[in-house]
């Protein structure tokens, strides 16, 4: 990659990196010229990542990872620190949405699945990364949240209270961590033509929707070293309005 490229020498990791958003975020961090560790559960699927970003001349390493297993989240920051010897780019992106039914209907298999892969491994690759991630000249993380959180809609339970708990996780962090070169923020995506939307909303037309290619610029804006806001909850929208893109609307989940 070209040294002129914003992100140049920085590496950066993704969860949820194989496909939607998180895949998205993942070439667009490349082609600003970051190395970027691609993690999600199917090794298959990230090579097709890992081909695409070196077909247009980006670099990328693939970690197979599964977020409800803790011992593997704990350790990737030990895994990363022997070769990088730090981590300047955090995209919490991976997520899953869980049962969307009443919560006197939701089993403590479908709560503590949840809460596992949206709440806690988020809380372990905090606990993991913070070292290396302070490590950099400008740490940057950014933890994708929705407007789900707010839990004003019936049936979200499980889903909207694991990210509002996300909310205030990233939030707490970003506290801790203003006298250092730590930046933490959350973006809402909004509306997006995503596997996951597709679940929620099966009726709903996709095309409708901004693709997830569409949404990445506004995320990658929050990885530079020139973002400085801490602890701030971005909508995805109202960013790229502001670099002089426009998306389709939708209303939110």
């Amino acid at each position: 990659m070209s040294s002129n490229k914003s992100l140049a020498g920085r590496i950066a990791l993704v969860t949820g990196a194989s496909r939607g958003i998180g895949k998205a975020v993942a070439l667009a961090l490349a082609s600003e010229g970051a190395h970027v560790i691609l993690t999600a559960r199917t090794a298959g699927a990230l090579e097709t990542v890992d081909d695409e970003i070196r077909s247009m001349g980006g670099s990328a390493t693939i970690m197979q990872l599964d977020l409800k297993k803790g011992d593997r989240v704990d350790a990737v920051g030990p895994t990363i620190f022997p070769r990088w010897g730090r981590l300047d780019i955090l995209v919490a992106n991976a997520g899953v949405l869980g049962p969307l039914s009443p919560l006197s209907h939701v089993t403590a298999d479908s709560w503590d699945y949840v809460m596992g892969v949206n709440l806690e491994a988020n809380w372990r690759l905090i606990r993991s990364l913070d070292p290396l991630m302070k490590l950099s000249d400008a740490g940057r993380a950014v933890f994708v949240t929705s407007g789900a959180a707010t839990g004003r809609h019936a049936y979200w339970g499980p889903y909207a209270i694991s990210k509002a708990a996300l909310d205030a996780l990233a939030r707490s962090w970003a506290a801790e961590l203003v006298n250092t070169n730590v930046r933490v923020n959350l973006v809402n995506p909004g509306a997006v033509a995503t596997a996951m939307r597709a679940k929620a909303f099966p009726g709903e037309k996709p095309e409708t929707l901004p693709t997830p290619a569409m949404i990445a610029p506004a995320i990658v804006e929050l990885c530079k070293p020139s973002m400085t806001s801490n602890g701030i909850t971005f909508d995805a929208r109202e960013q790229l309005a502001e670099m002089g893109k426009s998306v389709p609307m939708a209303d939110e989940a």
